[in-house]
C-alpha cells in the first residue's frame, strides 16, 4: 500500500462529491465477519466506504476466512494504509457520516479512550469524536476485566458508542449470517443507515 488512497472498482461504485461517506476500521479482534459484511452491505446501499485495516486484522482475516487482503480491499470504495497518519480521514475537514470499527479490539478501544493516536484507525476515531460525529465500536471481548470497564467508561464519556455484537434471539435466527446481519443492522442504525435487514420489534 502506498500513502495515497487507492480507489477500487470505480465502475461498480460511482463516487461523487454528494456521496454518503462512512469510515470503516477493522482491527484484530475475532469476528472479522462483522467488518466484511458491513462493507458488503454498504456497497449494496451505494455508501462510500473509507477502509482502514490494522496489521492484526490481516492475521485474523487469514485465520477466520478464505479471503485474501486484496479481496477485502475490493469491498471498499477507498482504502488507506494503517500507517498513513496523513491520510484524508485523519483531518476534521474530511466530511463524513461517522465511523464504525468492526470488530473493535480492547487495545483499539483503550487507545481511543485516551487519545493515543499512533495509527490511522485511532487517529480517525479521535477526529470523529472531536468533530462530534458518531463513532460506533463493535467491541469483541469477553469477559471484561476492570481495566476494560474503565476504558469503556472513558471512551463513552468521550462520546463513542460501545456496541458489543450481542445476538438477538427474539428474531429466531436460522443461520450465523442472520445473527451477523441483525447486529450489523442495529449498529448501522446508530449512524442513520437502514440496511433493510433488521427484524424490528413490533
Amino acid at each position: 500500500m502506498t500513502s495515497i488512497a487507492i480507489r477500487i472498482e470505480k465502475e461498480m461504485f460511482k463516487i461523487t462529491k454528494d456521496s454518503k461517506k462512512l469510515i470503516v476500521g477493522i482491527t484484530g479482534a475475532s469476528g472479522i465477519i462483522y467488518g466484511t459484511r458491513i462493507l458488503e452491505i454498504l456497497k449494496e446501499l451505494n455508501i462510500e466506504t473509507h477502509l482502514i485495516v490494522s496489521k492484526a486484522a490481516e492475521i485474523t482475516l487469514a485465520l477466520e476466512t478464505e479471503m485474501q487482503l486484496k479481496d477485502l480491499y475490493r469491498l471498499a470504495s477507498i482504502t488507506y494504509s494503517v500507517d498513513d497518519i496523513g491520510a484524508a480521514v485523519s483531518s476534521g475537514s474530511f466530511q463524513n457520516m461517522g465511523m464504525i470499527i468492526a470488530p473493535c479490539s480492547i487495545k483499539t478501544l483503550s487507545q481511543i479512550a485516551y487519545s493515543i493516536n499512533d495509527n490511522l484507525i485511532t487517529r480517525a476515531a479521535d477526529v470523529t469524536l472531536k468533530e462530534r460525529r458518531r463513532l460506533v465500536l463493535m467491541v469483541r471481548e469477553t469477559p471484561y476485566n476492570l481495566s476494560h470497564i474503565r476504558s469503556i467508561e472513558a471512551v463513552m464519556e468521550n462520546g463513542a458508542i460501545v456496541f458489543p455484537p450481542v445476538p438477538a434471539f427474539y428474531t429466531k435466527p436460522k443461520t450465523v449470517m442472520d445473527i451477523v446481519d441483525q447486529s450489523i443492522g442495529r449498529a448501522l442504525d446508530l449512524l442513520g443507515i437502514d440496511t433493510g435487514k433488521v427484524k424490528r420489534w413490533a
